[in-house]
Order: C-alpha cells, then sequence, then structure tokens
C-alpha cells in the first residue's frame, strides 16, 4: 500500500530540508569516547492494534541523551510521546478499548557507532516502558518491552549534527495486542566533550 501523496510530498520536502541544511554548515568533525549528546527529534509514528482495521499513525516529538563509553559504544536514554489518533472514541459498547489517542516511552541501552566519521551510522537496543492511553483506553495502560534502533546522523561541526533515525518498538507484555510501533525521526543534537 502506498502512502497518501500529502505524506510523500511532505517526507520528500523534510529530506531536502535536512540535506540543505547539511551542506549549508558543514565543517570537520570526529566522534570521540567520553562525548555527549543531548537532541531533540520530532517525529512520525504508526502503531499497529490487532482488532483495527487500520494503523493508527500520528506525529510527536522525543529527547534523547547519548554518552560514548568507548569510539563504537554509546549509552543512549530515550523518551518521547506521540499522538497516534485524534478522535478515537468509543463509537458502540462493542468498540474495542484497545485504541489509544497516545503512547509515551521512555527507555535506556546501548548503541554500537558503525563509524566514526562525519556519517555516522549506528544501531543499537533499548529497554523500554510504554504508557498508552486516551481514545477507547479506559485507563493508561503501562506496557514493557524493547526498541531496536538504527539511524544516520551527519556532524556538522564538533558540536551540533542533524540525523534521520527509526525506532521499531516491541511491546513485549502486549504483542497480540500493539504488534508494532515504529517511529521515524528527524533528529538535532548538541554535542559536547572529548
Amino acid at each position: 500500500m502506498r502512502a497518501p501523496l500529502t505524506k510523500r510530498v511532505g517526507l520528500g520536502l523534510g529530506g531536502l530540508l535536512a540535506g540543505s541544511v547539511v551542506a549549508l554548515f558543514a565543517t570537520n568533525a570526529s566522534a570521540f569516547e567520553k562525548q555527549h549528546h543531548l537532541g531533540l527529534s520530532p517525529g512520525l509514528a504508526v502503531l499497529n492494534v490487532a482488532d483495527k482495521s487500520t494503523a493508527s499513525v500520528g506525529a510527536g516529538l522525543s529527547l534523547h541523551y547519548a554518552y560514548g563509553l568507548t569510539d563504537q559504544f554509546n549509552f543512549m536514554v530515550e523518551g518521547g510521546s506521540h499522538v497516534v489518533a485524534l478522535d478515537q472514541q468509543m463509537d458502540t459498547p462493542e468498540t474495542p478499548r484497545t485504541f489509544p489517542a497516545r503512547v509515551d516511552h521512555a527507555g535506556v541501552g546501548i548503541g554500537y557507532v558503525l563509524d566514526v566519521l562525519r556519517w555516522v551510522p549506528y544501531f543499537g537496543v533499548l529497554g523500554t516502558g510504554y504508557v498508552v492511553s486516551g481514545g477507547t483506553v479506559e485507563s493508561s495502560k503501562v506496557i514493557v518491552g524493547v526498541a531496536i534502533a538504527a539511524g544516520l546522523d551527519y556532524q556538522l561541526s564538533r558540536r551540533f549534527a542533524v540525523g534521520l533515525a527509526l525506532r521499531q518498538h516491541f511491546m513485549a507484555s502486549e504483542l497480540s495486542t500493539y504488534p508494532t510501533y515504529t517511529v521515524a525521526q528527524l533528529r538535532f543534537e548538541y554535542v559536547w566533550g572529548y
């Protein structure tokens, strides 16, 4: 199934904007151990719910922090909140009570940096807690799971980086109800310490 034209155009324009920023401000940069990264990540979230015929799609914001334990390994902390549906309502008594309006998450883990050049691809694993709320969910539900992280950062300078990231979340304690939760992000971060 192809994404609607407006979503494809929006993603294309976002990529063009990110590429333009990279080209305008690029200078020499490197990654080091004991380096701190603090950033903001606006993103698009897609939640699949077992009893729902279509995916819940929305947007939100995440904060992230990483610390370079070595040149290759980063300690990672991430948290965010995404609205996945604005008008989830209990239309009938038979409407499942599993359609949340919002998903909040927080996790910690380890990331592996594949390279320490200007382009910095990475992947990682985070133990994550989730709270689904609103919509047809009668009360907030806490769920335990794991997130697989992948991304590509571009260091504009020693102090600033931008990037693209993907987080595939698995809500392990409710996997049959919420089989997949995916977040695609633009990342903007400030870097310090060497």
